[in-house]
């Protein structure tokens, strides 16, 4: 499997962990009441989910998929911003 499919399924991991943390809080706050308690919790936990992002980089140059300069994207760069490599092609692990 290339390094950019392994950034797919993690950017669609990451939208379903999005979809999960919002219905978490919202099923707190219907039977709890506003709690930022909750909100923390799915923060956190959306943060540790996202920190295997910051291991999918080119295998040539180092850069990561999901960085564009200084901004952070959801969704991976299939070739890369500074070398050029094409990340999709399965020899790219």
């Amino acid at each position: 499997m290339s390094i950019y499919e392994r950034a797919r399924r993690h950017a669609w991991f990451m939208a379903g962990a999005l979809v999960l943390a919002i219905l978490f809080v919202l099923t707190v706050e219907q039977f709890a009441g506003h709690s930022t308690i909750a909100f923390g919790i799915a923060i956190v936990g959306l943060v540790l989910a996202n920190a295997r992002m910051l291991r999918m980089n080119c295998p040539v140059c180092g850069k990561n998929l999901f960085f564009r300069g200084l901004m952070v994207v959801p969704w991976p760069n299939r070739t890369c911003g500074k070398c050029g490599s094409q990340l999709d092609n399965p020899q790219n692990r």
